[in-house]
């Protein structure tokens, strides 16, 4: 099967895909990525997958996932915060999802699950602040809900946007079979699993959650996501989340996010990846700590520390 070049745009202020585009906001270094959901139902059979290729929605928005990702590690240092979006619909993305889980014995299936697998964990061990805005339209459900998972923090609106669209469908969230299962993270362990660590009644809860689209309520109730704000403080909660990462030392986070996000076993990869690149590799060789104008030389003065802002 021939993979494609991705029809990828890329400008100062965007980077842009089929299915996956990313704003860059400079002044407050960050990124909005938004993600849309399959543009065409899901094909009737694995025959129909074959025959797309590298169209083929999961793939191909998997590809653009991962290529955006490494762009922007490389090349975008400075962007330390990074907003996720979905667009889309729920069921489709789920049905696309059931296909591929259906047919896992067809090799093609099963190279899919497992590079969609691979890229998300490429975003677990990204040295960046993640942050999920679960909004009407949003279709976080099944392989995408696996965004929200692994981002920091979550913020799922409660209602609808009174001045957008009233009567527009409040957002939900969908735990599917992805979540249970097919895409560990380097720990092993679903990210379900790590979020609910040491609690098995609320992990047993989300998982009796499965296959329901949840608001904003219920999904907070669970504990599938961080905040539930309304329409009148969405704006100023989301605002104060993105300006105080900024704020912050960007090697005092990369410490933090390690730490919060490889909960539970110790393996080989997380003792790599989310201990000794992000602490041994990284924070003891900066001088944000120690350096003469780091965050210890200035304790006690009563003078900000000056942060040199590049991420790891």
């Amino acid at each position: 099967m021939e993979l494609t070049p991705l029809p990828k745009t890329r400008t100062d202020e965007a980077i842009s895909y089929r299915y996956v585009t990313a704003l860059l906001d400079r002044s407050q270094g960050s990124v909005e990525i938004t993600v849309r959901g399959p543009a065409e139902p899901a094909p009737t059979g694995i025959a129909d997958v074959h025959a797309q290729g590298a169209e083929f929605w999961t793939l191909a928005v998997t590809r653009e996932l991962d290529d955006l990702i490494l762009d922007l590690r490389t090349n975008e240092t400075d962007l330390g915060t990074w907003v996720l979006r979905t667009a889309g619909d729920s069921a489709a993305v789920l049905a696309y999802d059931a296909l591929l889980l259906d047919n896992r014995d067809d090799w093609l299936a099963n190279e899919i699950i497992l590079y969609l697998k691979r890229t998300l964990k490429r975003l677990d061990v990204t040295s960046r602040s993640l942050i999920a805005l679960i909004e009407p339209g949003s279709c976080f459900a099944g392989s995408l809900f696996e965004l929200a998972l692994a981002a920091d923090r979550s913020y799922h609106l409660s209602g609808v946007f009174e001045d957008v669209d009233p009567d527009a469908e409040p957002a939900t969230v969908t735990v599917g079979p992805m979540n249970l299962g097919p895409l560990p993270m380097g720990n092993d362990l679903t990210r379900l699993a790590t979020r609910f660590l040491g609690d098995p009644d609320a992990l047993a809860a989300a998982v009796d959650g499965a296959g329901r689209p949840l608001p904003a309520e219920e999904a907070e109730k669970r504990g599938l996501v961080t905040f539930a704000p309304d329409d009148l403080d969405w704006a100023e909660e989301v605002r104060m989340a993105i300006e105080e990462r900024a704020s912050f030392s960007p090697d005092a986070l990369t410490g933090l996010e390690a730490n919060y996000r490889f909960a539970g076993p110790e393996t080989i990869e997380t003792k790599i990846f989310g201990r000794l690149s992000a602490w041994q590799n990284w924070i003891f060789n900066r001088p944000n700590a120690s350096g003469p104008d780091g965050a210890l030389r200035r304790f006690g003065t009563g003078q900000r520390a000056e942060f040199e802002r590049k991420r790891v």
